[in-house]
């Protein structure tokens, strides 16, 4: 599928819908655009959450760790 886009003076290009909607990109998704030997890719991006540990979380995180070192050290033995 090949379409003819618009660039405005402020470097705006609207997608058409139907190509929007077999690609699966709605309001607010983002993009990557890189330049190919051919041209200009546009792929869609993927966003993951990041989570920030407390400090209590990151104390849990460690002694489990411990947990698991020690449980690990007298089973291979």
């Amino acid at each position: 599928m090949k379409f003819t886009l618009a660039i405005t003076d402020r470097g705006t290009i609207t997608l058409p819908s139907r190509l929007r909607k077999e690609m699966g990109i709605g309001a607010d998704s983002l993009l990557i655009a890189e330049t190919t030997n051919e041209g200009i890719l546009l792929r869609p991006a993927v966003v993951l959450p990041v989570e920030v540990y407390s400090a209590d979380q990151l104390n849990e995180f460690a002694a489990s760790e411990k947990e698991l070192d020690s449980w690990y050290d007298s089973s291979s033995t």
